[in-house]
């Protein structure tokens, strides 16, 4: 089916077709979500919104981007809106306007690689998490570019299209990264080793 096609039968309500649909993307938009937001269920809940958003939106997609790439851009919105509500409830937390426990736990990662020590980060779970939390210390732009790149294998003129950027900034946007978290890592290793 063409993307014109999904769209059309979305917005007929067609079942078959948004199953169809998130078929195709309910993976990559859990991953996306998640090198976000950091938390298995957190990403799946965000997903959802995602394809709720993609049922009730579907009229006002133009194709000028393609279907991909709006999907993207929806799951990196929500995504991103979900982590400053979590940031502004922490906060209004801490100078007590909502009570410490209101708050659930969401995921069990140290807040910073240096709580970790190299020996316990040997298993392959505990050096992904030594890898997602030096993503999680990257500028916004910058993780969104790699993540897209490295993990959903977008190339750089549909990851440009996501961010609505020149392929050249989603060149410069991947090469920081990768600068930032070879700095980041080469400094954990070298204090935990």
């Amino acid at each position: 089916m063409t993307d014109r096609e999904f769209i059309h039968g979305i917005i007929q309500r067609d079942n078959e077709v948004f199953k169809e649909v998130v078929c195709l993307y309910e993976n990559n938009v859990i991953r996306t979500c998640y090198s976000l937001v950091h938390d298995d269920q957190d990403a799946r809940d965000l997903a959802q919104e995602v394809f709720i958003e993609i049922l009730n939106s579907a009229e006002s997609f133009r194709g000028d981007a393609k279907l991909s790439s709006w999907i993207y851009r929806i799951a990196i919105n929500k995504s991103l809106n979900y982590v400053k509500q979590q940031k502004r409830r922490q906060f209004l937390s801490r100078i007590g306007l909502r009570s410490a426990g209101s708050d659930e736990d969401h995921g069990n990662l140290p807040a910073d690689i240096n709580q970790l020590n190299a020996e316990e980060a040997m298993t392959e779970k505990e050096i992904r998490m030594v890898l997602h939390l030096a993503l999680g210390k990257l500028p916004v732009n910058q993780r969104i570019a790699f993540t897209m790149c490295k993990y959903e294998k977008l190339s750089y003129q549909e990851i440009a299209e996501v961010m609505n950027v020149s392929v050249s900034s989603v060149e410069s946007l991947i090469h920081r990264a990768k600068t930032n978290l070879r700095n980041r890592l080469e400094i954990f290793y070298r204090e935990n080793l």
